[in-house]
Formats: structure tokens, C-alpha cells, sequence
């Protein structure tokens, strides 16, 4: 074998972009733009808004904002969380979190998504594991389950 080709192993666990195939920017298969407003947020900034969001959920909790005993179960942070999304993400697009972070959840074909992919986005995203399944436009499968993706505002 020449030791200018790479082994097939090379190829195959490095993935499709190292055997020199070219798949756009993400978003570009949803015609996304590569930068700026409408452009894919990254993980990092989708992160953090989950992050934000759990910290307020968990603010809320222990301040008696919400008036629930923590200790009465484990699921009520999750709930709230839950909850939160369906709310915000239902009536205006995006959380708290996000809109810190400059990110919103958006229809495929624009605009907010409906009400049920809001549901089902928000319940697979508790979830956890679909949301660490990715595509290479960078949606969780609970984005492609709802048929939305999270872009920059």
C-alpha cells in the first residue's frame, strides 16, 4: 500500500469528511445560512442555554417561588424544566436560556415551530439520550423527531 492513500481504517474512523468528501456547512441541506442570524447554533451555545435554564428552574425551586418541596421527588426539577420549555418555547421560541445565549428553536420551514413538536421536542429532550444523538447539521434527534432545528437569532 502507498503511504500517500490512507488505510481504509483511516477513512472509516475518522469519518466521511476525512476520505476528502465535502458536506457543506450545517444547515446547508435545510438552506440555513453557514453564519450569522439563522445560521445552526452550536453545541456549545445550546449547552449553556440548557444550563442556564436548569440553574433558574432549580433558582425557583429552592427560593419557594414555585411553592414545591424538592424532596418530595426527584422529577419535579425535570418537571419544571418541562414545563418551562412548553411555555416559552410554545408561545415565543425560545427559553430564557436561549435568549441569553442568542439562540432560538425555529420551524424547518421557518418561523415557530407548533405546538405538539414543542411537546415532543421537550419530552425527548428530558429524555437526555435523544438529544445526544446527532446529525451532521447538528440536530438532536429530539430536533428531527419535532421537525425543528435551534438557530441564531
Amino acid at each position: 500500500m502507498s503511504s500517500r492513500q490512507p488505510r481504509w481504517t483511516q477513512t472509516w474512523l475518522g469519518g466521511v469528511r476525512s476520505a476528502g468528501v465535502d458536506l457543506g456547512h450545517p444547515g446547508e441541506r435545510l438552506g440555513l445560512p453557514e453564519h450569522g442570524s439563522g445560521s445552526v447554533a452550536g453545541f456549545g451555545r445550546r449547552l449553556g442555554a440548557l444550563v442556564i435554564d436548569w440553574l433558574i428552574c432549580a433558582w425557583a425551586i429552592t427560593q419557594g417561588l414555585l411553592r414545591i418541596d424538592p424532596t418530595q421527588g426527584s422529577w419535579i426539577p425535570l418537571l419544571v424544566l418541562a414545563a418551562e420549555y412548553i411555555l416559552l418555547v410554545g408561545t415565543i421560541g425560545t427559553t430564557l436560556g436561549m435568549r441569553l445565549l442568542g439562540i432560538r428553536v425555529a420551524a424547518l420551514g421557518g418561523g415557530r415551530p407548533p405546538f405538539l413538536s414543542v411537546v415532543v421536542r421537550t419530552v425527548l429532550l428530558c429524555l437526555a439520550v435523544p438529544a445526544m444523538i446527532w446529525d451532521r447539521d447538528q440536530r438532536g434527534l429530539h430536533d428531527r423527531t419535532a421537525g425543528t432545528v435551534v438557530v441564531r437569532i
